[in-house]
């Protein structure tokens, strides 16, 4: 018997419910099988493709490649949920926030009135929250 499509009217949610019934119970059994190193190289080949689609300014073509990539970041999230570990709404929180915060120009009390002060004061907050994760003994640093 066929699952039904989710159909909730919000194509984000349509998406995760997607791919939680595809890696559910009597979902595809390639899809059951992926691992991170598995996936790994579908995230780089999307991520080429959306690279390539702006290379050669073809909107259409990015419209569709960075749905392919946004599939790529929907299913590792739906395997970290699977672990307990974080779903996907959780890194977007996580991203919305990092993004307010690195732009104090925009919703604090920051100024930048160049793309050279932007990028400026990027690297000073970036760098503070690094020190920050280093100082409670947290992994990491790097990244956007």
């Amino acid at each position: 018997m066929a699952k039904p499509v989710p159909d909730t009217g919000h194509p984000f949610d349509d998406l995760v419910a997607l791919m939680a019934t595809l890696r559910g119970e009597g979902g595809c059994p390639w899809d059951h099988e992926q691992t991170y190193e598995s996936l790994r190289k579908y995230v780089l080949e999307e991520a080429q493709e959306v690279v390539e689609a702006i290379d050669k300014g073809d909107r259409r073509e990015l419209m569709e490649e960075l749905g392919d990539m946004i599939f790529e970041a929907v299913f590792l999230a739906q395997l970290l949920a699977e672990e307990g570990q974080f779903t996907i709404r959780d890194s977007l929180v996580h991203m919305k926030e990092k993004m307010v915060r690195r732009h104090p120009h925009v919703f604090g009390e920051g100024h930048a009135a160049t793309p050279e002060d932007v990028m400026k004061s990027w690297a000073e907050i970036k760098a503070q929250e690094k020190a920050a994760r280093a100082a409670e003994g947290e992994p990491g640093g790097g990244g956007q």
